[in-house]
């Protein structure tokens, strides 16, 4: 028969094995597995620094006490060293403490698994892949050895194991302890890679996804306009899955990535000379940072060296509530930064447990006296420095020392987050084996319908009511796990904010909360927020600065799309809006505004009596309409006088009264054009200047007839006869009367709109419905006016009295040349002054009419009445 043979790498070395088997392990077994004689198959020993307490189920925990390693050269020559652990970790330690606390919670309450006792493996890790290994494999096998496939406790079942704090330790961890089943429970892991339920079905973890928090992140980096962010992560699972969920939200979003870099682990400086340069070189006000704390450090300290200009740093959960900042030197870099960070919760009575810790414990001294000597800044008599940090110690420690008369990072549980998802886990592998206990037999969930020993169970049987667990925490919430072993995303923000002594407090402003109602799901309290040393001034991270309304945003070639550059809107648009990507047209009626942010309605232009304009040409016109009637009545009075007779009294008054109506018609051109004024405005103009130039006509050609007639034989004579310029008058008259039915009924003139002409300004006008009507009626008048001037010409020498002959002339040059000059005039003006210039025409040419014909005789009647007599005519 065929097995499949799962595969371990333990060291560099390749080791197949079997299906794990519990067995009691002897001195001659143990030599076996790790002196087997085959060299190839031969496994090394290695011994882990840790601590244990015996109990009838066992709890595993893996943690980062230490931060970093002591980086030694590799001659290539020999084997290389064993990596020496540097930089303890109180945060850390005070987890451990706080997994101590709980089981021994749970093993004095009588409610939780009576008569049984939890006891539990620790293992430090210390930044070191081939370490969390190793400390796995000694969990699984029961002792300090590890042998894999191994279990020397046989009579104690391993329930679980607690840890990894990194995501990359608890992704390989979780490979390993997944083949067998075993409950894995994280309680600082973030990588939304351990979601993957086919890849490590027995991962949970207490703490929320990386994919929630790159939401929150995303959201928070927008929610403050922050479009050109640079992104920093360390190059992990952690960081790397960080940055580019956080750079897929913000550009989907529409923000920009100004730069993308790693922080090193495997390098001593983290590379940070070269991310420090390229934050230098950025614009980019605001760097969000995927990283544990430690790993930053190096960062602010090329910063301060270099001393570059303050950042806004959006912290992630990894160091968003860090200690390692507290103090000192980094506050200048570090106030304002703002981040997520896992909600707090309460243990009672633990600062009193912590503050117990003592160097002479003979279960965890060797960590116990790193603490002592880091906290009281002493070296232990007998014992070499192991904190690392003391090249020369200032003092010996006496053993008197004692926690509870100082405050640091170990013993503050005024705010517990990682410490608290680290109780809260201990907690949840409690509550699972309390629920397997009491498993009810009618329901037999496991196979051949039978519950599981609570002594003698197996990891897959456990791991069946770890993914029903429900625990209550001290805030009220209940933690549970979803599908892929996640538990409810929730998140505080957090701004740090000066405190006292030049330290950094993190203040709470705002929650991210998947599970709270719409609308609430992220809230801040933005008036609680201090970006610097008092100032609540929102800074600004752009690439290009904002568009104003009036503009919008163009895009520069080869450039992010928040790299842009703002364009004025064209003409007839506008963008009411900052930052408006394109500009939307006004309504046909509506015009922008000088800024171009607003649709304002267009000004509607016409001649009216309102404007200076129309109301001037209105009093002229009417005033001007009274000097035809001043000489009317003034011809009446005088009409059997000399000059009045031989002017043809008859045709004079009509005469007078069309240009008395030339004058009036005027008025039909101002005002706002309606359809019955645009109907009678050309027509009424057209029709009392054809009587008028009629007239004048008639009058020339009586002139012409009545000295012709005096010649012996004439045969003018009987068109001396008055009825004969009354037939002139009516047939001129008429013919004009034909050319205005006809123009109205077919093309007749009508309001209309002009938005063309001038884009700013609605012109109301008369459109004359046909042009060719409009210049047939004015040619017309033209035609007569030339008759008359023609007529009147030739008979300007004949002798007469009172020579009509050569006014006749002048007026109808004067009016010629009013109306010639009108044309080109007319056609270079625009809206309401190519009406005024018509009413300037009608109105100078009635008045030339009025000047020329009966100026001399209103002279002569009314200061020269001599010359009005038939003496002086007999004399003449």
């Amino acid at each position: 028969m065929l097995y499949k043979w799962p595969v371990l790498i333990l060291n560099s070395e390749i080791i197949i094995s079997q299906q794990q088997k519990p067995c009691h392990c002897t001195r001659d077994s143990m030599r076996y597995a790790f002196y087997s004689k085959d060299q190839l198959c031969r496994l090394p020993i290695s011994e882990l620094e840790g601590m244990s307490r015996p109990g009838d189920i066992m709890i595993g925990v893996l943690l980062l006490l230490h931060l970093d390693n002591v980086y030694r050269p590799v001659p290539f020559t020999e084997r290389p060293p064993r990596l020496e652990c540097a930089l303890f970790h109180q945060d850390s330690y005070q987890q451990l403490q706080a997994f101590i606390f709980a089981v021994e919670e749970i093993n004095r309450n009588p409610e939780i698994l009576p008569n049984i006792t939890l006891g539990f493996q620790a293992y430090d890790s210390c930044v070191m892949l081939q370490q969390s290994v190793e400390g796995a494999f000694q969990v699984l096998t029961g002792t300090g050895r590890g042998i894999p496939n191994y279990r020397c406790l046989g009579d104690v079942p391993l329930s679980s194991l607690i840890g990894h704090a990194a995501s990359t330790h608890s992704i390989l961890l979780a490979h390993i302890l997944g083949l067998y089943k075993y409950p894995q429970i994280s309680h600082f892991s973030t990588s939304p890679l351990l979601s993957n339920r086919k890849k490590f079905p027995s991962f949970f973890r207490t703490v929320p996804s990386d994919t929630f928090q790159s939401q929150g992140i995303a959201q928070l980096v927008l929610y403050f306009g922050w479009t050109w962010v640079g992104l920093l992560g360390v190059d992990n699972d952690y960081g790397q899955q960080g940055i580019q969920l956080v750079k897929q939200e913000i550009v989907k979003a529409g923000a920009c990535v100004a730069f993308t870099e790693n922080i090193v682990k495997q390098k001593p400086d983290r590379n940070a000379p070269h991310i420090v340069k390229v934050m230098r070189d950025s614009a980019a006000m605001v760097v969000v940072v995927f990283s544990s704390d430690v790993d930053l450090v190096p960062i602010l300290d090329e910063m301060l060296i270099r001393n570059i200009p303050r950042k806004i740093f959006v912290a992630s959960e990894a160091w968003s509530t860090s200690n390692v900042f507290h103090m000192g030197k980094y506050s200048r870099l570090l106030y304002g930064t703002i981040g997520l960070a896992l909600p707090g919760g309460a243990i009672p009575e633990l600062k009193e447990f912590l503050n117990k810790v003592h160097p002479s414990m003979s279960v965890g001294g060797n960590w116990a006296r790193l603490l002592w000597e880091k906290s009281f800044s002493c070296k232990i008599p007998d014992g070499k420095n192991l904190t690392g940090s003391l090249k020369n110690p200032v003092k010996w420690c006496t053993g008197d020392e004692s926690l509870e008369n100082i405050q640091n990072n170990y013993n503050d549980v005024s705010r517990l987050r990682v410490t608290y998802n680290m109780y809260t886990a201990v907690h949840v592998v409690a509550k699972s084996l309390e629920d397997l206990r009491s498993c009810d037999k009618e329901e037999f969930p496991f196979f051949h319908r039978k519950c599981a020993d609570i002594r003698n169970f197996r990891p897959w049987q456990l791991l069946h009511y770890m993914k029903k667990v429900r625990v209550t925490l001290s805030s009220g919430r209940e933690l549970y796990f979803d599908e892929n072993g996640d538990p409810p995303a929730n998140y505080d923000i957090v701004n740090w904010q000066p405190g006292p002594n030049s330290t950094v407090r993190h203040v709470k402003v705002g929650s991210y909360d998947t599970t709270a109602s719409l609308g609430q799901v992220f809230t801040i309290n933005t008036s609680a927020i201090l970006w610097a040393a008092g100032d609540k001034q929102v800074p600004i991270s752009v690439c290009s600065q904002s568009c104003l309304p009036g503009f919008r945003k163009a895009t520069k070639r080869g450039e992010p799309v928040c790299c842009f550059q703002c364009v004025p809107c064209p003409q007839g648009e506008i963008s009411n809006r900052t930052d408006s990507v394109g500009c939307s047209k006004c309504p046909w009626d509506h015009w922008p505004n000088a800024q171009k942010s607003l649709c304002l309605p267009k000004t509607l232009e016409y001649l009216s009596y309102e404007d200076t304009l129309g109301s001037t040409l209105a009093a002229v016109s009417i005033s001007s309409s009274l000097v035809p009637d001043f000489i009317l009545r003034l011809f009446v009075q005088h009409k059997v006088s000399p000059i009045v007779k031989a002017n043809n009294y008859s045709v004079s008054c009509i005469l007078l009264i069309s240009l008395s109506l030339c004058f009036l018609c005027s008025l039909a051109f101002i005002g706002y054009p309606q359809p019955h004024t645009c109907l009678l405005r050309q027509t009424a103009f057209g029709m009392v200047f054809a009587l008028c130039i009629s007239c004048v006509l008639a009058k020339t050609v009586m002139v012409v007839c009545a000295f012709m007639a005096t010649k012996p034989g004439s045969s003018l004579r009987k068109w001396t006869n008055p009825r004969v310029s009354y037939m002139i008058i009516l047939t001129c008259s008429f013919l004009q009367l034909l050319l205005s039915i006809l123009w109205l009924s077919l093309a007749p003139p009508f309001p209309e709109q002009d938005l063309q002409t001038q884009p700013k300004i609605i012109l109301v006008m008369c459109n004359e419905g046909h042009p060719a009507a409009f210049w047939c009626m004015l040619g017309y008048l033209g035609l007569l006016a030339s008759i008359s001037f023609i007529f009147a010409f030739l008979a300007r020498r004949l002798p007469d009295s009172f020579n009509e002959a050569k006014f006749i002339t002048f007026s109808m040059l004067a009016f010629l040349s009013v109306w010639v000059s009108y044309i080109p005039a007319s056609l270079s003006a625009q809206g309401r002054y190519t009406v005024a210039m018509e009413i300037f025409a009608i109105v100078s040419s009635s008045w030339a009419l009025v000047i020329c014909m009966f100026a001399p005789k209103c002279f002569i009647i009314l200061f020269r009445p001599n010359m009005n007599s038939r003496e002086h005519l007999r004399q003449k």
